[in-house]
């Protein structure tokens, strides 16, 4: 057998030591984070996504070998295990290829064909799949099989067809060529049921669906499972008979001189129809839903990636909205630190219709707090409550606002954290502060709610939900240790994301410091109940303790490495108390002098964590989200019938999807720009601002078609 290491390597276009030592710190409990950062020596330099593929792709493997020794151990205890039989299972890769030899031997539950054994039809099954040439009639070979219970030829005949019909569609061979060329050559047909309710005809794209099985997309797949789901949907895999008609004869061909040849045909025919086909379409439907399922949460992960990592508006003094129409629109005021200084409530709109009123209440508390920012949550009301504040920010020097995304601001509202949070605070105000929050930092507030509840996805509802759940907890946890978490301020869901730490001992850190006060430095940490050794190594670099005692402790650099830092602040004439611009120009000197190679050695570490060393003393604790584009904020609002062709305006990018992306341009529909006018060069993410060209405008359908704007 291949040995795991060379398999992965293949797969991810990297050496098999990589993966060997890769796998090995995991396997001693460390973090992907922990080792992406601080174990570059030891997986020559893997960055984090080929590590979380090689944890992914071990966790398969192992699986797959705890299946194969399963399925061993049933047909040894059969006794129907052969040399040539283990050597197939143990050399199968995959799942697929592993079931299809165990198929044979699994048990089933009563089928004809165990029936027909039963009534020892065995015997003459095997006459016909050996096709045995006899000078004997087909009516003399069947008579020696005859019973009480098989009173006739053709009911001897007929139960020997099942058993042969039920062995061609489990031989392995035969079902792996069928689907293959289900995979490869096969159409995947979609139609309207009969009385099907879809009133705004949601599914019409697949009303008369035909595409080649190989090509169709991947939200096509889950568009079309929904709609099977609804029942407006049926659905079919079509495959031509030559493909599986072949692949039977290839393996149980028919010799014209016996008299069972007739017996076979009619055996492989209803192989096909009644077992084989129908399998294969299950299996089929099966790999195109998870193949789409695995593209989708891939999709929603980058899409959230692009939310988590939106540049924070830290310095502004922020006025949070959440838009509604009877029950009014909320309304909280946050300042720098995130405190809630003032909250009201505005009722602009249908039924009360408090236009003029609500606009002077919000002027009030703009002048009163020296509000920058408006922040206005996306949900219902949105575009109307954005139409007040444009109105009223034209007259207003110096404030601007936003839409942000507010998926799960309700949630979080009636959520246990926010009551401990805002412990004052009516439940329905709560809302309006997670939004403002969302603008002052969007990691720290969005960390408070389940990443499912992040409408950044394309049918989040239909995937399997605990590896969409894995991989977007994945990405929160990858977001949150490349920023760096403050420890002396973070809430605990953000320290529960934290390498090594986890949601107890977050709540644990959080209770120790309410009682005990700032922790002075990243050590006084280990006094924690619970946070031993292995969880102090794997989180303490992700920590930042800002005007602590000790100045690294505001940098990435490792606690194991400080040593390692002071010598090389020594050998550039500086102490750990001198500014980053003072060290700035003593380290490069320093470099000048030397070979990255010749430090590292001098310093006992390896050059990749030199390197890092050298940035952090440099710019410690740098923020990554200082290199993402800020948010578009805005001072007017335009509606659609404002909009004409050719125009050009900027958009941010609100969700990106297999077909193109949604792109907030300040009206009341976010436009689509298709995948076809996307540079095929070009990435977008959730938070790109970009100029765009409007190309065409639907005012029934509110729909807003998008053109690429080269800069």
């Amino acid at each position: 057998m291949t040995s795991h290491a060379t398999i992965i390597a293949s797969e991810l276009s990297v050496r098999p030591q990589q993966v060997e030592a890769t796998i090995r710190l995991l396997d001693e409990g460390n973090t992907i984070p922990f080792i992406s950062r601080y174990r570059k020596e030891v997986t020559d330099n893997l960055d984090e996504m080929q590590i979380r593929g090689i944890a992914e792709q071990i966790e398969k493997l192992r699986a797959l070998d705890d299946r194969r020794e399963t399925i061993l151990a049933s047909i040894r205890e059969q006794g129907q295990l052969t040399p040539e039989l283990e050597r197939a299972i143990l050399n199968a890769g995959t799942m697929t290829a592993l079931e299809d030899l165990y198929l044979p031997y699994k048990p089933k539950r009563k089928t004809r064909a165990s029936i027909a054994r039963e009534k020892g039809l065995q015997g003459l099954a095997d006459l016909i799949l050996s096709q045995q040439i006899s000078d004997q009639s087909l009516e003399r070979l069947a008579q020696d099989y005859l019973s009480e219970e098989v009173p006739t030829v053709e009911d001897a005949l007929q139960g020997a067809r099942d058993i042969v019909a039920e062995t061609i569609s489990d031989n392995p061979a035969v079902r792996g060529e069928v689907r293959d060329k289900a995979m490869r050559f096969g159409g995947m047909n979609s139609q309207k049921t009969d009385n099907a309710d879809d009133p705004r005809g949601t599914y019409e794209t697949y009303y008369e669906f035909d595409y080649r099985v190989d090509r169709i997309k991947p939200h096509q797949v889950l568009a079309i499972n929904r709609g099977e789901k609804e029942k407006v949907l049926r659905v079919k895999i079509a495959l031509d008979e030559r493909d599986w008609l072949r692949a039977i004869e290839r393996h149980f061909r028919q010799n014209y001189r016996s008299p069972l040849a007739k017996e076979l045909e009619t055996a492989s025919e209803d192989s096909a129809k009644r077992l084989l086909i129908p399998a294969i379409e299950r299996d089929v439907r099966r790999n195109l839903t998870e193949k789409s399922e695995t593209h989708a949460i891939q999709v929603f992960g980058e899409n959230l990636r692009g939310l988590l990592t939106q540049p924070p508006l830290g310095d502004h003094v922020i006025l949070g909205i959440d838009p509604g129409y009877r029950t009014g629109c909320k309304v909280a005021v946050i300042d720098q630190t995130g405190k809630v200084i003032d909250t009201a409530t505005i009722y602009p709109h249908k039924p009360q219709a408090q236009w003029e009123q609500a606009s002077n209440t919000l002027e009030a508390l703009i002048s009163r707090h020296h509000v920058d920012i408006i922040s206005i949550g996306n949900g219902t009301a949105s575009r109307e409550t954005e139409q007040l504040v444009a109105e009223l920010t034209r007259n207003l020097d110096d404030v601007q606002y936003l839409i942000v995304n507010e998926a799960g601001a309700s949630v979080y509202s009636a959520s246990e954290l926010a009551r401990d949070e805002l412990p004052g605070l009516d439940v329905t105000l709560r809302g309006a502060v997670s939004i403002a929050r969302r603008v002052q930092d969007p990691l720290a507030e969005l960390v408070k709610i389940d990443p499912k509840s992040i409408g950044v996805g394309l049918y989040q509802h239909d995937v399997n939900q605990k590896e969409l759940e894995r991989t977007l907890d994945g990405v929160v946890e990858s977001v949150v240790n490349q920023v760096g978490v403050e420890l002396n301020t973070a809430s605990p869901p953000l320290l529960a994301r934290v390498a090594g730490i986890g949601p107890k001992l977050a709540e644990r850190i959080v209770e120790y410091r309410n009682e005990n006060g700032a922790f002075p430095d990243r050590s006084a940490i280990k006094k924690v109940k619970g946070l031993g050794a292995k969880a102090f190594e794997q989180s303490a670099g992700f920590l930042r303790i800002r005007d602590g005692s000790n100045p690294l402790d505001a940098s990435a650099i490792h606690p194991e490495s400080y040593p390692v830092a002071k010598q090389l602040l020594k050998m550039a004439g500086l102490t750990v108390n001198t500014t980053p611009e003072e060290r700035a120009t003593a380290l490069d000197r320093l470099k000048q002098g030397h070979s990255m190679a010749n430090l590292a050695e001098q310093l006992g570490t390896g050059v990749p964590t030199l390197t890092d060393i050298f940035e952090q003393l440099v710019r410690p604790g740098r923020d990554p989200r200082e290199d993402v584009q800020p948010p578009l904020l805005r001072s007017d609002v335009l509606s659609m019938e404002d909009l004409q062709q050719g125009m050009r305006l900027s958009g941010t990018v609100r969700n990106v999807v297999d077909f193109g992306a949604f792109i907030d341009i300040g009206v009341k529909q976010d436009g689509l720009m298709h995948i076809s006018k996307i540079p095929r060069d070009e990435r977008l993410h959730v938070g790109d601002v970009l100029d765009v060209e409007i190309l065409n405008v639907d005012l029934d359908r509110e729909r807003i078609g998008l053109g690429w704007v080269e800069n």
